[in-house]
C-alpha cells in the first residue's frame, strides 16, 4: 500500500460516525483491498474496518478472475465483518442491496442485482445486461470448518470473519472500448448533469449497509433483507443459463432460498436450488 490519495477520507469518516463503519482508510494503490483486510482479519481486526484504494494492481473477482479499472475510475473498497456463522451467506445480499440503493439515491438510476454478486443495468433494447459492480466475499472459516477437515459446521454463536469487497464503476473515462458492450459506469446512468463522486457513493453505500447488515445478523429480520433483494433482482423471472463448471443448467429463475441459493425451474421440469454458478441472462424467446 502506498502513496497519496485523491479521496476525501476525512469527510467520509465524519459522515459515517454514527454507523459501525467509522474506521475508514484509503490508499493510493495496493494489490488488493480484500487481501489486505483478510490479513487484518487473521490478526483479530475489528468488525467494521473499511479499506479503499484509488487503484488495485491485483484486484480479485469470483473464481480467480481479476478486477481492473483505471486509477480513480471506480470505488474499490472492502469491509471486514464478523457475522454469526448462520449469517455468513447473507453478507453478499446485504452488500448488494445496499449498493443498489446507494446508486439509485445518488445517481437516480436503479441497477438490478444479478445473482449471486453483480449489479447490472438492463438494456432498453433487449441487449445484454451491462455490469456496474461486482462483489466478492471471502470467508476465514475457523479450524475444522472446511472440506479437508470433514466439514464441522461452526456453532451459531461463532463469529466468522468475512471480508467483502466491491468494485463499482464510477466513470467510463479510460475504459477499454472492448468493455463497452458489457460494462457501464455511474456517470453513464446519472440523471441530469450532476457529478457523483466516489466519496458520495461510499457514504451512501455504507450508511445503507449498516441497516442491511443488521438485518442479515438478526434472524427475525432476514426476510426483510430477502424481500428487498427480490424486489431488486435482475435474475428472478428471467430465463437463465447457469454454468456449474463441469456442466450447465438452463431454466427459469423463480426464487432464492433463505440461504441465498438460486431456485431454478429447469427446462426438464425439475426444480433445483443452486448454491454456486455463473449466470447468463437469456433473451426471451
Amino acid at each position: 500500500m502506498s502513496g497519496a490519495v485523491g479521496f476525501d477520507v476525512s469527510g467520509v469518516r465524519a459522515a459515517l460516525v454514527d454507523t459501525r463503519f467509522g474506521e475508514v482508510s484509503w490508499v493510493a494503490q495496493t494489490a488488493s483491498t480484500n487481501a489486505d483486510l483478510l490479513d487484518l482479519a487473521v490478526d483479530a481486526g475489528a468488525e467494521g474496518v473499511v479499506l479503499g484504494a484509488d487503484h488495485q494492481t491485483a484486484g480479485r473477482g469470483r473464481r480467480g478472475r481479476t478486477w481492473s479499472a483505471p486509477p480513480e475510475a471506480a470505488v474499490l473498497v472492502s469491509v471486514l465483518l464478523r457475522p454469526p456463522a448462520p449469517a455468513v451467506e447473507l453478507v453478499t445480499p446485504a452488500v448488494a442491496v445496499a449498493a443498489a440503493e446507494a446508486v439509485e439515491a445518488t445517481c437516480g438510476a436503479a441497477p438490478g442485482i444479478k445473482w449471486p454478486n453483480d449489479l447490472v443495468v438492463t438494456s432498453d433494447d433487449g441487449g445484454p445486461d451491462r455490469k456496474l459492480a461486482g462483489i466478492l466475499a471471502e470467508v476465514v472459516w475457523p479450524p475444522g470448518a472446511d472440506v479437508a477437515s470433514g466439514w464441522r459446521a461452526p456453532g451459531p454463536a461463532v463469529r466468522v470473519p468475512v471480508v467483502v469487497g466491491m468494485g463499482l464503476n464510477v466513470t467510463a473515462a479510460g475504459r477499454s472500448p472492448d468493455l463497452d458492450p458489457i460494462a457501464i459506469a455511474c456517470d453513464e446512468v446519472t440523471s441530469g448533469d450532476r457529478h457523483v463522486g466516489r466519496e458520495e457513493l461510499v457514504v451512501a453505500w455504507l450508511q445503507r449497509l449498516d441497516r442491511w447488515y443488521g438485518c442479515a445478523v438478526d434472524p427475525a429480520r432476514n426476510e426483510e433483507l430477502w424481500a428487498a433483494w427480490r424486489s431488486r433482482s435482475a435474475t428472478l423471472g428471467r430465463r437463465v443459463r447457469v454454468d456449474l463448471g463441469p456442466d450447465e443448467v438452463v431454466g427459469q429463475a423463480v426464487d432464492v432460498t433463505a440461504t441465498g441459493q438460486l431456485v431454478l425451474l429447469t427446462d426438464e421440469g425439475a426444480r433445483r436450488a443452486l448454491a454456486v454458478g455463473d449466470v447468463t441472462h437469456l433473451r426471451a424467446e
